[in-house]
């Protein structure tokens, strides 16, 4: 891939994840998109995607190795998506509060950062839907997508 190629997958990661912080500030069709635990989660492999991309472009001789861990984050988010979204279709699955929102807010970047990392919602929240799919369903694709893209220039010729 090239540094460009790098910079593009780091801002669109930097740009879903405010994408998600807009949502849950401002909300959409008047509802407002309080993030689950799984949120949270799938926010972090975002920004560790965007951040090891970002890092591969600086640091050109670990390039490789930052690719390699760009794809563990791709595939690390796409897991959480995909059990969100058979949250979705099972809603009887959720237990209400989840146990796993009381271990995320207690870490250090969620009380720093409450307005990223904090988990307020429930998982299997049917909020309105973007565009006919739901945002972990977007998030899924979105994951699939950079995990794609991923594994496929892992294995090409890296480039400047």
């Amino acid at each position: 891939m090239t540094r460009a190629q790098y910079l593009y997958l780091s801002l669109l990661s930097f740009g879903l994840v405010a994408y998600a912080v807009e949502l849950q500030q401002v909300g959409f069709q008047g509802v407002s998109f309080l993030p689950c635990p799984l949120c949270i989660l799938q926010r972090v492999g975002y920004l560790g995607v965007a951040i090891f991309c970002f890092l591969a472009v600086g640091i050109p001789p670990l390039r490789k190795f930052f690719h390699g861990l760009a794809v563990i984050s791709a595939a690390y988010g796409f897991s959480i998506a995909a059990r969100q979204v058979w949250l979705l279709s099972h809603p009887e699955s959720s237990c209400g509060i989840d146990p796993l929102e009381t271990w995320i807010n207690q870490f250090q970047l969620a009380q720093g950062l409450p307005w990223l990392f904090k988990a307020d919602g429930l998982c299997s929240a049917q909020l309105p839907a973007i565009f006919g799919l739901q945002v972990p369903e977007w998030s899924l694709f979105w994951f699939g997508v950079l995990l794609l893209v991923l594994i496929i220039t892992f294995f090409r010729k890296i480039r400047a």
